[in-house]
């Protein structure tokens, strides 16, 4: 009956502390997550990221100008399609790409990570992609459990150094 009556008592301890370290970490993560999602992944299906170079840019480059409408570093989600369009009249380089004149040319984004691409329709020559993982829910739930379950064992272990309850005599 004594056994019952400690394992019982573990039992519930264990319990409350897992749902106490479940509603902290839920909170922990959520919260982090909705007040800084620029610094996670992305959670939207990928999709096609079509990049206009338009007309004159190479003079432009020459010049060591920017052009407003192209972006010196791009976001993705993986999955995402690139699609560089070159209304130029002289042929561009992106990094694997190859791009003559008024054509297209397409790079699948599948790895997350932050390249640095040889780039001729940038002054500086490069341009940064940085490809970020997709967030889903289950990579939510990760990061909950990563939380809740180390939280609440310490509860429970910590729950121990609470004074005893006092049983009253008959």
């Amino acid at each position: 009956m004594y056994l019952q009556n400690k394992f019982a008592d573990f039992l519930l301890r264990v319990a409350v502390g897992l749902a106490i370290g479940v509603v902290f970490g839920f909170l922990l993560s959520e919260v982090s997550y909705r007040y800084n999602p620029a610094k996670y992944g992305v959670d939207r299906a990928p999709r096609e990221v079509e990049l206009v170079i338009p007309y004159g840019t190479a003079d432009q480059v020459e010049q060591g100008v920017y052009n407003r409408s192209i972006p010196t570093d791009m976001t993705f989600v993986e999955g995402d399609v690139l699609i560089v369009k070159n209304e130029d009249q002289v042929a561009h380089q992106l990094g694997p790409l190859w791009i003559p004149a008024n054509t297209s040319s397409a790079m699948q984004l599948e790895t997350a990570n932050q390249f640095s691409y040889e780039c001729t329709f940038q002054p500086t020559n490069y341009m940064g992609l940085d490809v970020r993982p997709r967030v889903d829910v289950g990579t939510r739930i990760e990061a909950i459990l990563a939380a809740a379950l180390p939280t609440g064992m310490m509860l429970a272990l910590y729950s121990y150094m609470l004074p005893g309850r006092k049983k009253k005599e008959i």
